[in-house]
């Protein structure tokens, strides 16, 4: 019996927004409610709602900018750096600038539409 799992073909979620989402390990790959692990691509000029999500989320800049309003300040992380958002945190996402931002996310537990908690 394998101790470890390789991903070949990660779940490439649906989105309308322009935005890359390929959850390599998570609750739509492998069914895992413990973690989420995904590679992202958001586009220049992308955005996402506020969110106060029940999740720790750390995201990991490869390249690119991104923008994070956090219980009201802006933070920007440009590639190599890193943040660590605690649960239950308002937030918003975004990327405002000119060239795509890639980046890995983790969210523990996993991440789950219904405890994302988007506010419309």
């Amino acid at each position: 019996m394998k101790k470890y799992t390789v991903q070949k073909a990660p779940f490439v979620v649906p989105t309308t927004d322009g935005k890359l989402i390929e959850e390599h390990f998570g609750r739509a790959t492998d069914g895992n409610s413990q973690v989420s692990i995904a590679h992202m691509v958001a586009p220049p000029g992308w955005s996402e709602p506020f969110q106060t999500p029940e999740f720790d989320e750390y995201t990991y800049v490869i390249r690119g900018k991104k923008q994070f309003i956090i219980d009201g300040e802006q933070v920007i992380l440009e590639a190599g750096q890193s943040i660590k958002i605690e649960k239950n945190t308002r937030i918003q996402y975004s990327n405002p600038f000119d060239v795509p931002c890639e980046y890995i996310a983790v969210c523990l537990p996993a991440f789950s539409m219904e405890s994302v908690n988007r506010e419309e």
